[in-house]
C-alpha cells in the first residue's frame, strides 16, 4: 500500500512509519490529561519495548495532568503521537496551559497532523470522503466530524469507503467504532467513559473503563456508532 498522498503543506506535517519494525501497534484514543488512566492502560497491555503505541492525537487539556501526559510519552521511544485540536489551540494562542515549558510547546510543535502505515492513517479527527486527500488542509483532519453540521448525521466515518483504513478520535463515542476502513477510538475517558486501544496487528480493542469524571459532557455530544462492524 503506498503512502496517502497529501499537498505540500499537510504532507509536511505527514509522519510514514515502517510496520515491519515493531512487533505490534497500538493506536490510543484521546488521553485529555488523564495520566492514571493511561499509565494503567499500558499496563494492562503490558508491551515489550518492541510494541509501538500511536496516539490520536488530544494528549491535553480538560484532564487533571497534561504536564504528566506529555512528559510520559515524551520519556517513550516506543511512543508518538499526532497533533489533535486541543494541541493546536496552543500553537494558535486560544487557550493556554501555563504547566507546560516552551519545550513542551516546541515538541508539540513538531508533531505531525498525520501518521502513516501500510494501509493504515491515524489522523485526530478524520477525513472527507467528498474530496481527496490532495485537497485536505490541517484543519480538515483536526476537526473533521459530520458532513452537514455539529452532530448531524452523516459523520465522515459512515462514508469513508478507503482504501486506507482511519484511525482517529476527536468526536466522543459511547462504543469505539470498528468499521472496515474508519476506527474510532475517543471512548470519552475525561468524561467518565474509558480509554481504549486498538491493536493493529490482532484487531482487537482493549479498554479499560474509568472510575471517575474528570469533566460533564452533555449525552447530546456524544455518538452511538452505527453497524457496519469488522467481523
Amino acid at each position: 500500500m503506498t503512502a496517502p498522498q497529501f499537498n505540500h503543506s499537510v504532507a509536511a506535517q505527514h509522519h510514514r512509519i515502517d510496520a515491519s519494525a515493531w512487533d505490534d501497534i497500538y493506536v490510543v484514543g484521546d488521553v485529555h490529561g488523564c495520566l492514571r488512566e493511561l499509565r494503567t492502560l499500558v499496563d494492562r497491555i503490558d508491551p515489550s519495548g518492541d510494541d509501538l503505541f500511536v496516539f490520536v492525537g488530544d494528549l491535553v487539556r480538560k484532564g487533571p495532568d497534561s504536564k504528566g501526559v506529555v512528559d510520559y510519552v515524551r520519556e517513550h521511544d516506543n511512543m508518538v503521537t499526532i497533533r489533535g485540536n486541543n494541541e493546536e489551540k496552543l500553537l494558535r494562542g486560544t487557550k493556554e496551559l501555563p504547566e507546560l515549558t516552551h519545550d513542551d510547546l516546541a515538541w508539540i510543535r513538531s508533531l505531525p497532523v498525520a501518521i502513516s502505515f501500510e494501509d493504515a492513517l491515524v489522523v485526530h479527527g478524520g477525513v472527507d470522503p467528498r474530496k481527496s486527500f490532495a485537497d485536505h488542509d490541517v484543519d480538515d483532519l483536526l476537526e473533521m466530524r459530520s458532513l452537514s453540521s455539529g452532530y448531524e448525521r452523516p459523520f465522515w466515518w459512515e462514508k469513508h469507503e478507503g482504501p486506507q483504513t482511519v484511525f482517529f478520535g476527536h468526536t466522543p463515542i459511547d462504543d469505539p467504532i470498528l468499521r472496515e476502513h474508519a476506527v474510532g477510538l475517543d471512548t470519552g475517558c475525561v468524561y467518565g467513559g474509558s480509554l481504549t486501544a486498538y491493536s493493529w496487528y490482532d484487531e482487537t480493542v482493549v479498554e479499560l473503563e474509568t472510575d471517575r469524571t474528570v469533566q460533564h459532557r452533555p449525552a447530546s455530544k456524544f455518538v452511538t456508532p452505527r453497524m457496519p462492524v469488522l467481523a
